[in-house]
């Protein structure tokens, strides 16, 4: 099975509540949440999990503090010798606007989403105003319904809860699986010891837990969406 090395790059950040982040848990503690593209380096095409937030502003203080380099989108692609258009295979992990603003620049993808997702992203409900529905106007979609293959060594797991169809991201590595969550959650959300805590965020909070707790069975290497940690390291594995 192919193996590949996934890099992250932060291609933004928000402050945010850590309540946020872990349902009835950390409310009132403000945290910074990195906003990641993942690029997944080994197989014979260009791969991004997620495209990031287009525009930012984040205070140059925030890299200094929490050991970050944030770049704008093409930039980030650049420290590995890539341009938009070289990208051959967008797979989301969901369809929130920071998760997918630089689709169009990558004129030659293909972007995978779960249909369940991208019907609510073209629809969607008042309840949730993070889904602008013109972001896939320019980008060949490919629907994906449930667990699905999508090249050699790189599977995805439908994982609802957060959104109607989030899809959290199985990469092959030579440490074994690597989970990249398809829903918004950082270290906080899988302790050491006892359950996960679902994302403070949701459409359906039972979902949500059973969908934290499938991919903390599945993983070798846990990639929670929003960790701080996982942006100080250039490769996983190192």
């Amino acid at each position: 099975m192919q193996e590949y090395v996934i890099h992250p790059l932060v291609v933004g950040a928000n402050e945010t509540d850590q309540g946020v982040m872990t349902y009835l848990k950390g409310y009132g503690k403000r945290i910074w949440i990195p906003i990641y593209v993942f690029y997944l380096e080994g197989g014979p095409e260009k791969i991004l999990v997620d495209t990031g937030l287009e525009q930012f502003m984040v205070p140059p203080e925030v890299e200094e503090q929490y050991g970050l380099k944030i770049q704008e989108f093409e930039a980030a692609l650049d420290t590995f010798g890539l341009k938009p258009e070289d990208i051959d295979i967008i797979i989301h992990t969901h369809l929130h606007n920071d998760h997918c603003e630089n689709d169009y620049k990558c004129t030659n993808a293909r972007v995978y989403v779960q249909k369940q997702e991208y019907e609510f992203f073209r629809a969607p409900h008042p309840v949730d105003h993070r889904y602008f529905p013109d972001l896939l106007d320019d980008v060949e979609v490919v629907q994906v319904d449930g667990d699905a293959q999508i090249v050699d060594g790189i599977r995805v797991l439908l994982t609802p809860g957060h959104t109607v169809g989030g899809q959290s991201v199985v990469v092959n590595t030579r440490a074994g699986q690597a989970v990249i969550t398809g829903f918004c959650c950082n270290e906080v959300n899988f302790p050491a010891s006892g359950p996960p805590i679902p994302s403070g965020v949701h459409i359906n909070v039972i979902d949500a837990y059973e969908s934290a707790r499938r991919v903390k069975e599945v993983a070798d290497i846990l990639i929670p969406l929003h960790d701080l940690a996982v942006g100080r390291q250039r490769s996983i594995p190192a």
